[in-house]
């Protein structure tokens, strides 16, 4: 990791994150990198990955970088508008992950996220995150 959430260790997966086996390998508020491991576990009734893994690790990674892009500022980003396109099927193997803005500004950010394979780097899925940047939560 490469920069800090405050409040949030992103070394430690929610169960959710850790279900969908989203690996975050690099985190700013300029790139996220990351991986997943793909298989059974994730597969529709027709034995290909869900396409919800997609779009969850499109909206998992922008909302990392997003967030860390405005963490100095006591705010975090939620998301607002994921659009995935889902470009090839999967069964199995391992999927990279690359997150970076296209815009960032005071209130809102838009970040893109592309899903490679990574035995041959051919895209898998792409997407687009509207963030909104919000004040962190008061601690009671």
């Amino acid at each position: 990791m490469t920069a800090d959430v405050p409040g949030v260790d992103l070394t430690v997966a929610t169960p959710f994150v850790a279900a969908m086996k989203f690996q975050v390998a690099e985190a700013s508020g300029a790139r996220v990198t990351g991986h997943v491991e793909l298989g059974p576990d994730q597969h529709t009734p027709w034995g290909v990955v869900h396409g919800g893994v997609y779009s969850s690790v499109v909206e998992s990674a922008a909302s990392i970088g997003a967030s860390l892009a405005v963490g100095d500022r006591g705010e975090f980003a939620v998301g607002v508008n994921n659009n995935t396109d889902f470009v090839r099927p999967m069964t199995a193997g391992r999927l990279e992950v690359v997150a970076e803005p296209i815009q960032q500004g005071r209130t809102l950010q838009l970040w893109q996220v592309v899903l490679t394979r990574a035995d041959d780097g051919k895209l898998v899925a792409r997407g687009q995150v509207r963030l909104q940047n919000v004040s962190l939560p008061t601690p009671s």
